[in-house]
């Protein structure tokens, strides 16, 4: 990617990099889907938003609308940096999970063996399409936003206990709605992490160096054309 479309100076390279946000995240959805079909236990979020949608009887993909839009909605309170490809996130993601369950793309695994397989490949696709996600500059996920801001206000903590903290939050909530909690959410709690460090290394990608362009910012552009 050039360092004009990264700057997200013109709409042109916005539309591109939302496009390239878009697919990304349609892809990430198939790693989502593949961890949740492992059949080991849902990663942390995934517990809840599929304990949400057994227990009100909905898609997959509406629960992670409802929780990512719940929790964007909290960035804003919380008067965080919102990106255009936030927005994108809290749709395709699980709407991707959605389309693949409905054509049964990868059957649920039935064993210890098949699962563990499954699941990491799911972790590695994440970490990929995170990186290409991320190089758009046009937000980070409501999520990751959401420890960012709550770090920044319980300075006594290090982001790794907020981090945890957060997490095991969605776990039992989930948990109690029906998600499903097993050894498999334990290797994606732990896993993820080292699985994205060394994805980010294999590209040379440093996240930190990323400058997300603001919703606000990213209009100005569009209409001042």
């Amino acid at each position: 990617m050039t360092a004009e479309l990264r700057k997200n100076k013109s709409a042109q390279a916005i539309a591109m990099n939302m496009l390239l946000a878009a697919v990304s995240l349609f892809v990430n959805g198939f790693g989502v889907y593949l961890t949740i079909q492992a059949n080991l236990g849902a990663a942390p979020w995934d517990v809840l938003n599929l304990g949400l949608s057994r227990s009100l009887h909905i898609l997959y993909g509406n629960a992670s609308i409802a929780v990512s839009l719940t929790i964007l909605v909290i960035d804003i309170l919380l008067k965080e940096p919102i990106g255009i490809a936030m927005f994108i996130d809290a749709f395709v993601v699980g709407k991707a999970v959605d389309f693949f369950n409905h054509i049964h793309a990868v059957p649920a695994c039935t064993s210890l063996s098949a699962g563990i397989p499954v699941m990491l490949i799911g972790l590695v696709i994440l970490a990929y399409t995170q990186f290409t996600y991320m190089i758009a500059s046009l937000g980070c996920g409501p999520r990751d936003t959401l420890l960012v801001g709550l770090s920044r206000r319980l300075k006594r903590l290090p982001i790794g206990a907020v981090s945890i903290a957060l997490l095991s939050t969605a776990t039992l909530i989930g948990w109690l709605l029906g998600g499903p909690v097993g050894i498999g959410t334990l290797i994606c709690a732990f896993a993820t992490g080292p699985i994205m460090q060394t994805a980010f290394r294999t590209v040379h990608f440093d996240a930190t160096g990323i400058k997300h362009q603001r919703l606000k910012e990213s209009m100005r552009v569009v209409w001042s054309r």
